[in-house]
């Protein structure tokens, strides 16, 4: 096979290699088969085809109105497709109302009832549903249990710090015992401190919880890449790449996956060669560097070197064969990294490394090196809107 594949190409061939046959309980799969979402003459979000395993938690991320959260609120039936369908299980839940879904949803504002304790908001949705007080007598508990909540279902939630009405918002969210769990930034509205704390929790409860579904909207590359099995990064409305966490940090398929997620260097390298085989030689100007050719670029192709900041490494290690002088712009220490910025024939690179004693002064020359292994190359497709 030659030449470079399109962006649909790529999207959807790595959705159905991630994804492929999942045994066991199908009925908390999500499913989109061709997915639009239409406000008048403007279309939010465009043909997505997209499923979450049983059991899985897939991750959406993206620019502000990339579609994330429009195909959330699709899922949960807030919003209406103007074309496709919409699976839970066997179930099509295209036209179903919300009630009818068996879905939980956990929002960044957390929408605690404030005149009701923290027993009453949980019980809320059980009620709702018409469920038995001995159910809601037995639910309460347990789902305040399950996130760290027991000994506060007195309390009202002016009484309660941000983790903590989050907590109950999850806590209420599972008491109905939902096929899927949807989460719409969840975190967001909580410091950092706190939002690794709940990020730990939320991977406990998925722990606890094997087969609860989780289809996750975030704007945090950490929250994603921390929870997620796959993530699925959106824009203008389209799916643009989707893949396991660490294959698309590792392996982006385009420029614009790996410039979102996690701010990969993006250097323009010509002459590809090679390219038969797992890894393949290019250049930079007259440098010569090699990098894994995980899409098998075809040879010759312009495409562009990825290379993640804290691969740049000062000190030459064994297999850094690869090499790259350059001038310092900036040196930042933040605690426990220094993040240096340099110029290489007009390209600003970013690299960070663990604190050091003596680091690089602006306008100083240094080699940086990096291992072939550790990087991959990228095809020069400039991803539309």
């Amino acid at each position: 096979m030659s030449g470079v594949m399109t962006v649909s190409e790529k999207v959807h061939g790595s959705a159905s290699a991630a994804q492929g046959a999942v045994a066991g309980n199908t009925g908390s799969r999500i499913g989109f088969e061709n997915v639009s979402v239409a406000y008048g003459s403007l279309v939010v979000l465009e043909s997505l085809n997209l499923t979450v395993n049983p059991g899985e938690i897939v991750a959406l991320i993206g620019p502000s109105g990339s579609g994330k959260t429009t195909a959330l609120r699709a899922v949960a039936g807030f919003v209406r497709p103007s074309a496709g369908r919409i699976t839970i299980g066997d179930r099509d839940v295209t036209h179903l109302p919300p009630y009818e879904r068996n879905i939980g949803m956990v929002v960044q504002n957390y929408a605690l009832f404030p005149h009701m304790r923290v027993e009453e908001n949980v019980a809320f949705g059980l009620r709702a549903k018409g469920a038995s007080e001995d159910i809601i007598r037995a639910r309460v508990p347990e789902s305040l249990a399950m996130v760290g909540m027991a000994p506060y279902t007195k309390r009202y939630p002016r009484e309660l710090s941000g983790g903590q009405q989050q907590r109950v918002a999850i806590a209420r969210a599972l008491a109905i015992r939902p096929q899927v769990l949807l989460l719409d930034e969840p975190l967001s509205a909580l410091d950092a401190q706190i939002r690794r704390s709940m990020l730990d929790e939320l991977a406990k409860l998925h722990r606890d919880l094997p087969n609860l579904t989780v289809l996750y909207v975030t704007h945090d590359q950490t929250e994603a890449l921390t929870l997620a099995n796959h993530i699925g990064i959106m824009r203008g409305g389209k799916l643009k790449a989707f893949g396991s966490a660490q294959s698309l940090f590792r392996h982006p398929p385009n420029r614009f996956a790996a410039e979102f997620l996690g701010r990969a260097n993006l250097i323009p390298v010509t002459g590809l060669d090679g390219a038969d085989g797992a890894r393949a030689g290019v250049k930079f100007g007259a440098q010569a560097l090699s990098a894994q050719n995980h899409h098998r670029l075809a040879k010759g192709s312009d495409c562009l070197l990825c290379v993640r900041p804290h691969d740049f490494k000062l000190q030459k290690g064994e297999n850094d064969t690869n090499s790259l002088t350059g001038v310092v712009q900036s040196v930042q220490w933040q605690g426990d990294v220094h993040n240096i910025t340099f110029e290489v024939a007009e390209q600003v690179l970013r690299m960070t490394s663990a604190p050091m004693s003596n680091p690089p002064e602006p306008g100083a020359s240094i080699t940086v090196h990096f291992n072939p292994a550790d990087v991959t190359l990228v095809p020069e497709d400039k991803v539309d809107g």
